[in-house]
């Protein structure tokens, strides 16, 4: 019985550290307006049925992120969630606020990593 257990718990070890390194290579891309990196860690069946051009890429160009908070969340082996404060400011307006994102996460063990499921964040919630 041991035997079995053990190799469940190094999986889910592995699993939680890939978890944990692509939240930190999300936070990472998002908080430094790296969004074309962000994009790549954004689930590909989201990307296919929700496909990026250049004019939304340019829309994240005109504000700058000044701060990317974890303010909870819960993790599962194939779905996590963390709920994120984002703060931004608008580059031609001078104008701050702030957001709030829930990211989505999910495991992919075909490709042995977590995926963003919901695509970049709205950073112009509520307006």
């Amino acid at each position: 019985m041991l035997s079995l257990w053990l190799p469940g718990c190094a999986s889910a070890g592995k699993q939680r550290s890939a978890l944990e390194s692509a939240q930190h290579a999300w936070s990472s891309a998002v908080r430094w307006n790296d969004l074309h990196g962000a994009w790549q860690l954004v689930d590909p069946e989201y990307r296919t049925a929700n496909p990026a051009n250049a004019l939304d890429f340019e829309r994240y160009a005109q504000v700058q992120v000044t701060g990317y908070r974890e303010v909870g969340g819960q993790a599962g082996p194939d779905e996590a969630l963390r709920e994120i404060q984002i703060g931004v400011v608008n580059r031609h307006t001078m104008a701050e606020r702030t957001v709030r994102y829930t990211e989505r996460w999910r495991w992919d063990p075909d490709a042995g990593t977590w995926w963003i499921t919901d695509g970049l964040p709205d950073l112009w919630a509520g307006e």
